[in-house]
């Protein structure tokens, strides 16, 4: 256990608030089962990201045997902020990261609703010192692709030294309903393109769009998207992240879960044509948001028709017809996205070393992201080793 109470003797102004040391911030962090069962207790009342549930910690810790600690923050012996970390290792390197490595976007800690006061520089700090008072064989805290706020909540683990994570993440107004946001997004050549594909669906034996009513279903979907990716991923040159078994398993729980559910956390999507399933994509609701976390589509060039385009389209529309504000792309700068999208998110990387090879590894980070960051500014360039990773 930490304490603020006892690092400092005067008042500090964070934000517009004062922080003085009759007000007690202490963070403690425990580890394995009972911090994962003692975080989704936390977060079943609490306003955090996609990622960060307790639905998605527990699973991600039972199908990857994951090492989770978890530290909780008090503000006057009351629990306002929990955020669970894996702990994996890089050779030597011992890191912490959000549970779900790359797959974990819009990362945002479990916050308690009624709380509002940010204090992001004594909460990181207390956080790291009680990091390594627990686990000391961690080097780093690696907090990457963090949303900036949620629900108006400013992200407490966005600090002054946090630097621009590489992506931008992409997202859709929905304000005004479909008609409206058609309307400002090429509606009339929408329309027009999913009228198209849709009567050339028919002459394929018909279509459907839907929503998986059951852990069957949903496990038979995903199945359906592991291998479209696979083959998409083969053909651009990039590793497969859907490609571990227990990754799949992670997926297949989580949204095989929430399945058929009255407004469920996760949802799995899809539009079949003749019988075969052509699209999926796999969604989280946060708050007023759908985010859009996979998706994946077999390509029929030949007839000149886009069935990845056609579930959007009905996506946002159901979004729209569900009272959701914001249809989130998450995190990637694709052509496709922009096509849907008026909104960008800068996410932010937070990188707090704890011993000096944490030092050493944070810095290399940072410059490799700032590397990245300048190559996918230039379209140019970014076109250029994206061809490159094609051909090698």
């Amino acid at each position: 256990m930490v304490d603020a109470a006892t690092s400092t003797a005067e008042r500090i102004a964070v934000e517009g608030a004062t922080l003085s040391p009759e007000i007690g911030i202490s963070v403690e962090v425990t580890c394995g089962a009972s911090a994962v069962e003692r975080y989704r207790r936390f977060s079943a009342d609490s306003i955090h990201g996609p990622a960060q549930s307790g639905d998605w910690v527990a699973g991600w810790a039972e199908n990857h045997g994951a090492d989770i600690a978890v530290a909780e923050v008090s503000l006057d012996g009351k629990p306002v902020l929990a955020l669970a970390l894996e702990i994996v290792r890089h050779g030597r390197l011992v890191e912490a990261r959000y549970p779900g490595g790359r797959h974990a976007n819009g990362n945002f800690a479990a916050v308690a609703e009624a709380w509002t006061g940010a204090l992001p520089g004594i909460i990181a700090d207390l956080t790291a010192g009680a990091f390594t008072a627990a686990r000391p064989d961690i080097d780093l805290l690696r907090l990457e692709r963090q949303q900036p706020e949620i629900a108006g909540i400013a992200n407490p683990l966005i600090v002054a030294a946090s630097t621009e994570s590489p992506n931008i993440a992409l997202a859709a107004d929905l304000a005004g309903g479909f008609d409206a946001y058609l309307s400002r997004h090429s509606g009339k050549r929408k329309r027009k393109k999913h009228r198209s594909d849709g009567r050339k669906f028919e002459d394929q034996g018909g279509y459907r769009t839907f929503v998986a009513r059951s852990p069957e279903e949903s496990d038979a979907l995903l199945d359906a998207f592991f291998v479209m990716k696979a083959k998409r991923f083969r053909e651009m040159g990039i590793s497969d992240v859907f490609a571990d078994a227990r990754t799949k398993a992670f997926f297949k729980q989580l949204f095989s879960k929430h399945a058929g559910e009255a407004g469920p956390a996760y949802v799995v999507q899809a539009l079949e044509i003749g019988g075969i399933v052509r699209a999926v994509t796999g969604s989280s609701i946060c708050g007023d948001c759908v985010v859009c976390e996979f998706s994946g589509f077999i390509e029929d060039e030949s007839l000149n028709t886009s069935p990845g385009d056609f579930l959007f389209f009905e996506n946002i529309a159901w979004s729209c017809d569900n009272g959701f504000a914001v249809f989130d792309f998450s995190v990637g700068d694709e052509y496709y996205k922009r096509q849907w999208c008026d909104i960008e998110t800068v996410q932010y990387d937070t990188l707090l070393p704890l011993t000096a090879k944490g030092r050493i590894a944070a810095t290399g980070l940072e410059i490799f992201a700032a590397a990245k960051r300048k190559l996918k500014s230039s379209p140019r360039l970014w076109a250029a080793a994206k061809t490159l990773r094609r051909t090698l």
